[in-house]
């Protein structure tokens, strides 16, 4: 798997100023020919090497960078010359058809045109998307259409100065390895960009795709049940503000209060530092939109609603209110699968960075279990797949329609569980206690350090890789894996996993997508079946906060926090 760091190939060798005049010369964008003219009259020889000394390199998490000029960014020379490649490789494998979505991000339609328009000037059918929709509506989109392939402009998740371009196969399912390789050699060899063809007669798709999808995403709830909820939902700035609310509406639910600082679509992500659920003060405005309304749940997505978040009241949480881990709302919807059709057949699956809760669930209930590594690309291919979710945020629910994450089936199904559950007179966290009590307490945190210098990350896979721990958080590691030499059935991947005494665990790997190196923890604590889960808890709570400090120091990690 590439990660954030590998995505910039060095070229030394270069002379960035000839490099970047002759850019300048068949760049069509008048804003990157602006900032790259101001660069070249300044004489900005630090900035012209940033853009030029390398360049994005597409890998299996396709594109994704800073937007700006030069081969080390995202903009419409990158884009073209990538979906040239795209077209050469699927023309190879006669294909014939391409479906391309976007999302609202700076760029993002004028990215998802250009693709049109190269593919089309392959002799391929272009299909495109009527507007800026969520990723998922993409992947369903190729499986319904049978299309040969499809591309989602969208950096999902990053900062606002970023863009990306997603690959998806015929299958639905995101590139691995080889097409990864084989793209890429197919990108090396495109000419100039005066040498790439181009039409002018793609397809703007109608209503009708989206149409297919809100009916496929409305009929996962069950008719019958609850839809006694109010919920607070927040899109992030993003694009599933309407699609979710139509889903809602389709299946039955009242409409969620919309955060309305958050509820257009804005590609500055003006309310958030960062445009992701999971990280801190990301959904505060919402958390406050619910302390106001008499509601019973919190939902959120990321900017192309691919992911889902949850928070639940919680009278000890600072505002009432919790926010769940992925981990927590991944069993939940694994659970609410089994409890609805006790005759569930299939795979449920789960990444080696995500709780191993689910595994036990599974077995429990005679359905099959499989680990892949990080990313939906692996999830979905599983054999057999009924259920996948990473801890993320990601949750594929209905892997037959869409083969990647979907946030925004994930929060209806969750809306329908927790409806569900009230009309029980119980709530999303007994639940959680209930499960708890059947399969030990599987408590998971992490440990993110975002960095300005990567060379951060590669010294302390190194030095984890020289001295490998003994002990960690006062538990005796009984295997340390490294995942680089591929390890069971996994591919090898940049990475190590250290499984502890009493079942817990410890991943190690850099970010596929930020400039971040993750440590991923996991503790088990036994409960009796009428035990005591929030003992348990603060039990679980402690050992997770001595592997962070425990991990950080094996890493030499400078974490201030944790000191």
């Amino acid at each position: 798997m590439s990660t954030y760091h590998e995505h910039r190939h060095s070229d030394d060798t270069v002379d960035g100023y000839e490099v970047a005049r002759t850019w300048l010369a068949e760049d069509p964008d008048p804003d990157t020919r602006a900032e790259l003219e101001a660069l070249l009259e300044k004489g900005d020889s630090a900035a012209i090497a940033d853009r030029f000394g390398s360049r994005l390199e597409f890998g299996t998490a396709g594109l994704r960078g800073a937007l700006g000029a030069g081969p080390n960014r995202m903009n419409r020379v990158v884009v073209m010359r990538a979906a040239a490649g795209l077209a050469s490789y699927l023309r190879a494998r006669s294909a014939k058809a391409v479906v391309i979505g976007y999302d609202a991000r700076h760029k993002s339609d004028v990215f998802a045109t250009d693709t049109a328009a190269v593919v089309r000037g392959a002799g391929l059918r272009a299909l495109l998307l009527p507007r800026p929709l969520p990723t998922p509506v993409l992947a369903f989109a190729i499986r319904h259409l049978g299309a040969d392939a499809g591309v989602m402009v969208t950096a999902s998740h990053n900062p606002p100065e970023d863009n990306g371009y997603k690959v998806y196969l015929g299958d639905g399912s995101q590139i691995v390895p080889p097409a990864d390789a084989e793209i890429s050699a197919a990108i090396e060899a495109v000419g100039q960009l005066a040498t790439v063809p181009r039409g002018d007669d793609w397809e703007t798709l109608g209503e009708e795709v989206l149409d297919a999808y809100l009916h496929r995403v409305a009929s996962l709830v069950d008719p019958t049940s609850s839809r006694d909820l109010r919920t607070v939902y927040t899109p992030l700035h993003g694009v599933g503000r309407d699609v979710v609310l139509a889903a809602f509406d389709r299946a039955g639910f009242p409409a969620p209060v919309v955060v309305s600082q958050q509820a257009e679509p804005d590609p500055d992500f003006t309310t958030v530092a960062f445009p992701n659920p999971e990280e801190p003060g990301a959904i505060d405005l919402a958390l406050a939109a619910a302390a106001a309304e008499a509601v019973d749940l919190v939902l959120a997505n990321d900017p192309d609603a691919d992911r889902c978040a949850v928070a639940v009241r919680d009278p000890a949480a600072a505002a009432g209110w919790r926010m769940l881990r992925g981990d927590e709302v991944g069993v939940l919807l694994g659970a609410h699968l089994i409890r609805r059709d006790p005759a569930l057949t299939g795979t449920f699956a789960t990444s080696i960075v995500s709780s191993s809760m689910l595994g036990r669930m599974a077995a429990a209930h005679g359905l099959g279990y499989a680990e892949t590594l990080t990313g939906f690309k692996w999830i979905a291919r599983v054999d057999d797949v009924r259920y996948g979710y990473e801890e993320a945020l990601g949750y594929c629910v209905d892997p037959d329609a869409v083969r990647d994450k979907d946030g925004v089936s994930a929060a209806l199904l969750v809306a329908e569980l927790a409806a569900t559950l009230k009309s029980e007179g119980r709530a999303l966290g007994d639940l959680l206690d209930d499960l708890a009590r059947e399969h030990g307490l599987h408590a998971t945190d992490q440990l993110a350090v975002r960095v300005d210098d990567v060379a951060v990350i590669e010294s302390a896979m190194q030095r984890l890789r020289a001295q490998p721990p003994s002990e960690l958080g006062g538990a005796r590691v009984t295997a340390a894996e490294d995942l680089a030499q591929g390890v069971g059935d996994l591919p090898p991947t940049d990475g190590l996993r250290y499984r502890l005494d009493g079942g817990g665990r410890v991943v190690v790997r850099p970010s596929g997508t930020e400039p971040k190196i993750k440590c991923y923890l996991e503790v088990v604590v036994a409960v009796a079946a009428d035990g005591d889960v929030e003992s348990a808890r603060k039990t679980a709570a402690a050992r997770l906060a001595d592997l962070k400090r425990d991990v950080a120091a094996a890493a030499g990690l400078s974490v201030p926090e944790l000191s």
